[in-house]
């Protein structure tokens, strides 16, 4: 367990879980930073505590296999893009409860999910989403996701939800699904005006509620290590960092 204190003020936690009798821990568990932080100064202090703390467990061996695979694949021309948290809802956790802020209903089409996926990439901090920002509008980027993720998805499209005021007015979107392996969420984004509300709790707890409706034995997520906000909604749900992975991208 570390801390990152300033003048006696708690700044940021974190620890690692790990199995009892167990060399290393398996898991960053609890990771958190002062919400009165600007983002800015949040990154900053994060990121240096669990860089502090990684190195004081470092392992030699685990790194050198890191490190050479790192470069047999920048020789090929890749470049690390981002480093993500994958995450994990586990049968036998507690189910998320309804707040009874929003109301849900299945998405109509491909249309509406792509015209709501559309501001929401607005201020995005998904990393992949940032790089295709900087190479086709948002309407273009909202589309491409769709038809290479979101179309390939055989479980029913009933389960997309989208949450709505009392008025009808949209809040945001979720999108539990099943790929090839797991039950999954693919995808949740409050629009831009309802941000700051606490909202994407509702939608991630009623994309939990789906699948755990299905009695599967887990649930996979996945979110930047740099996106704090999204990873503190995954926990608030009862997810677990069960591994981090560092995507390429390539020249």
């Amino acid at each position: 367990m570390w801390v990152a204190v300033r003048d006696d003020r708690l700044l940021a936690r974190a620890s690692w879980w790990g199995r009892p009798g167990a060399a290393a821990p398996d898991v960053l568990d609890f990771f958190d930073l002062d919400d009165t932080l600007d983002r800015d100064a949040a990154i900053e202090i994060g990121t240096r505590l669990l860089r502090t703390a990684l190195a004081a467990r470092d392992d030699p061996a685990a790194r050198r296999v890191v490190e050479s695979r790192m470069s047999v694949l920048e020789g090929l021309g890749a470049t690390p893009l981002v480093e993500r948290l994958r995450l994990e809802w586990r049968a036998g956790s507690p189910v998320p409860v309804p707040s009874g802020r929003l109301r849900f209903r299945s998405v109509r089409d491909r249309d509406e999910l792509v015209a709501l996926m559309e501001p929401v990439l607005q201020g995005t901090l998904d990393a992949h989403s940032q790089a295709d920002l900087e190479m086709m509008s948002p309407a273009d980027v909202a589309a491409k996701h769709f038809d290479d993720e979101f179309a390939g998805f055989s479980s029913p499209r009933e389960w997309w939800q989208v949450g709505e005021l009392e008025d009808g007015e949209p809040v945001g979107f979720v999108v539990p699904a099943r790929n090839t392996y797991h039950a999954i969420i693919a995808y949740v984004g409050v629009l831009p005006a309802h941000r700051g509300h606490g909202y994407i709790d509702d939608l991630l707890s009623e994309g939990t509620r789906i699948l755990a409706g299905q009695d599967v034995p887990r649930i996979r997520a996945s979110t930047d290590l740099g996106n704090v906000p999204m990873a503190q909604a995954f926990a608030r749900a009862g997810y677990v960092n069960f591994q981090r992975a560092i995507n390429m991208t390539w020249s």
